[in-house]
């Protein structure tokens, strides 16, 4: 899952650059972040909100970015995740900690070499307009994301059930290897053995979706989805103003939520973090993100009232990386990139300290196949970094392009990356911001080349959802090079042993085996091959009123947990 966020002003850009630049000298990755000489570790956590009984009533408020989607057939980004996940429950369900449970299914079970899976549903589901949810529903959706005419982002959650391929290219308009005959049953085939299959359930992409719904061009459903979650639209999404969400009294897949309504407020793309916070400020918004400078202030101003939220999470920022085209189709070159970058630096100019430099792609929220250290070349070393350089054949004024989202509070610290790879290789970076949207389309182009600013949620808990989203080569989405990479690994990175290793894992049921099966593969992306660029781990800061809300966590997916929030 991709993810935004707001700007900053251009006072404060400049400052922190320069407080960057200042830590260029050092020679490992340790040092400026911590202060004493010990690298950043982020912030610490606040403790897990008390669960208290809830009670109906309240309206809770936040803002968020214009969404690319609300309609789960193309949900993307955190914030059209954010509405999604309330109008829809899947079959499988994930708690913040990555725990996964019922959804709508009551239990799922795979065959013995995990290729056909059966799902039973609870009794007596419903949609939000009172139409009875059947296993017909998932059918219906999961036809409806994998349809060529779709042309959705995401439906490469799909690509394993059989008969994908054949929608994909408008050779079928069904998918075989689904079996809804059974009304309170769901059967699937895939085409290859998937022991995780059921956590792929939890993407919003593979919610059902009702009779109404209609093919993915359907503009009112796209504005007015009717969903069978804890809450329901009111009235259609006003674009770049606003969404209501109310209670959903069909709700049964688990407890009905407690707030009245939750208000959306769709801030702008160049400020929406400066908005959310001052919003929050003045008490027009219950919950809010804020700009990376003001960080420091308002952790010392809410954190003592009970505000402040800090919490780790299944994520990673990095560089992606065009590794099919010069300058950086070569491993000694983008470890000369990554070696010459001073994470710990920027991590104590931009961000106060508060985040954890990145050593690998797969995050410590997975502890079973985390190993850091995988990324070696990570640490900052500005000899061997000019050293790989010239073994790339880079010379002075060799152009690497580097592109980054606006109004997504990035500015400050991908200004401090190209002034560090300028003066530490002495290349020439041609730095451009666009829109974010703009951003992923530019990635997707058969032309692309150098690096792009990136940052990957887990949409559900497995290591797969980061190796095999951003660097398997199925992945790509492009059946030639020159065709658009319409999946996520957009910098089109191939290795048939990568792949194989995914694969055995996948059919692999010991859940130890196959974290040690991803490792490997790890090792061979981005130990051995550094096919993206890791920077830091994900830290995630929130301000929250608990005045009048309790019950207020942030989810798997860095959002405010809205359906248990209760009033005071």
């Amino acid at each position: 899952m991709r993810g935004r966020r707001a700007a900053v002003s251009a006072i404060a850009l400049s400052a922190v650059v320069g407080l960057v630049l200042t830590g260029c000298s050092q020679q490992s990755n340790t040092g400026t972040a911590g202060g004493d000489g010990a690298p950043s570790v982020g912030w610490p956590e606040t403790p897990l909100p008390e669960q208290v009984p809830g009670k109906p009533g309240g309206v809770f408020r936040l803002g968020i970015t214009e969404p690319t989607s609300i309609d789960p057939y193309n949900t993307q980004e955190s914030e059209g995740f954010l509405v999604t996940r309330q109008l829809f429950t899947g079959l499988v369900q994930v708690q913040p900690d990555g725990t996964e449970y019922p959804g709508v299914a009551e239990t799922w079970e795979p065959n013995e070499n995990c290729t056909q899976w059966t799902f039973t549903l609870k009794p007596d589901q419903k949609f939000s307009d009172g139409e009875p949810l059947t296993s017909e529903a998932f059918k219906r959706a999961w036809e409806r994301v994998s349809a060529q005419e779709s042309a959705s982002e995401v439906a490469y959650h799909l690509n394993q059930v059989q008969g994908f391929s054949e929608m994909q290219s408008g050779a079928a308009n069904e998918l075989t290897g689904l079996d809804a005959t059974d009304p309170n049953r769901l059967g699937v085939t895939l085409s290859e053995p998937n022991c995780e299959f059921e956590l792929r359930t939890a993407h919003p992409a593979l919610s059902p979706v009702p009779a109404s719904a209609g093919p993915a061009d359907n503009k009112t459903y796209n504005d007015l989805p009717v969903g069978n979650g804890p809450f329901m639209m009111d009235g259609p999404w006003q674009h770049n103003q606003g969404i209501r969400l109310v209670r959903n009294e069909n709700y049964t897949a688990g407890p009905k939520a407690n707030l009245d309504a939750v208000e959306i407020t769709i801030t702008p793309a160049d400020g929406g973090a400066e908005a959310e916070y001052n919003g929050f400020r003045n008490g027009t918004f219950d919950w809010a993100r804020m700009p990376t400078p003001v960080q420091p202030q308002a952790r010392a101003e809410f954190e003592p009232q009970g505000k402040w939220l800090s919490r780790k999470t299944a994520g990673m920022n990095y560089l992606a990386v065009q590794v099919t085209k010069p300058p950086l189709d070569s491993v000694a070159a983008r470890k000369a990139i990554s070696m010459a970058i001073d994470r710990a630096a920027i991590i104590q100019g931009v961000f106060n300290g508060s985040q954890t430099p990145a050593t690998t792609l797969v995050p410590p929220s997975l502890p079973r196949a985390y190993q850091p250290g995988v990324c070696d070349a990570c640490e900052f070393n500005v000899e061997e970094a000019k050293r790989l350089a010239q073994e790339a054949g880079f010379q002075p004024g060799t152009v690497l392009n580097f592109q980054y989202n606006t109004g997504a509070g990035h500015e400050e610290y991908t200004a401090a990356v190209r002034q560090q790879l300028e003066q530490n290789l002495g290349i020439t970076v041609d730095y451009t911001g666009v829109p974010f949207r703009d951003q992923l389309d530019n990635q997707q182009s058969p032309d692309a080349s150098g690096i792009y600013r990136a940052a990957w949620g887990a949409d559900y808990p497995t290591p797969v959802n980061f190796l095999g989203s951003l660097l398997d080569t199925k992945s790509i989405g492009a059946a030639a090079p020159n065709e658009p990479a319409l999946g996520n690994n957009r910098g089109r990175y191939s290795n048939p042993e990568f792949d194989r290793l995914l694969a055995q894992a996948a059919a692999t049921r010991d859940e130890a085996q196959r974290s040690d099966l991803y490792k490997q593969a790890e090792q061979i992306a981005i130990g051995q091959e550094l096919a993206l660029i890791p920077l830091w781990e994900r830290q995630q800061y929130r301000l929250v009123d608990t005045e009048q809300f309790a019950n207020v966590g942030m989810d798997f997916l860095e959002n405010p947990t809205l359906d248990t929030i209760t009033l005071k």
